[in-house]
């Protein structure tokens, strides 16, 4: 049995340990806010935090996370998630939407690690994060703004 934590809360597993995280969490947990995207770690519309740090959860079997802290978009908190959802609102980010759990983990994950990221430093942390709207410079412009919000 595979012991675990999602969004806080103990969790357990004891089916087949080669499922994908993103099919745990969707199918076994209800959490559906995690996107299915490509499901070869491309598009990082799947993108959770394991340990505190962004992961494909898609790519990820169940099997390899006993202990693990997982967190998803249903249950991201603190100073970052909220600066990046006040910015995500203020800008005007998503279109569609679909791509918009991973975008906001990855970013989360980028101002977690680094508060004052420049243009290339988001470049290379958003990198893996795919918008099939194309709105890269709103969320660009989005996680500045998150970065100044955290400021004060």
């Amino acid at each position: 049995m595979i012991k675990l934590t999602v969004n806080g809360a103990p969790a357990t597993f004891d089916g087949d340990p080669s499922m994908p995280l993103l099919w745990f969490l969707r199918d076994v947990q209800g959490l559906t806010g995690t996107k299915f995207g490509c499901g070869v770690a491309q598009c990082g519309a799947c993108t959770v935090h394991v340990n505190g740090e962004p992961r494909r959860s898609c790519v990820s079997p169940i099997g390899t996370l006993e202990g693990a802290d997982v967190t998803t978009i249903e249950g991201a908190k603190g100073k970052e998630t909220e600066a990046v959802r006040a910015a995500w609102v203020a800008i005007d980010v998503p279109q569609c939407g679909y791509c918009q759990s991973g975008q906001i983990m990855s970013a989360v994950g980028l101002l977690s690690m680094n508060p004052k990221p420049t243009d290339e430093d988001i470049d290379l942390a958003m990198t893996g994060n795919v918008c099939r709207c194309c709105t890269y410079h709103r969320i660009r412009a989005a996680i500045h703004d998150a970065a100044g919000r955290m400021e004060g």
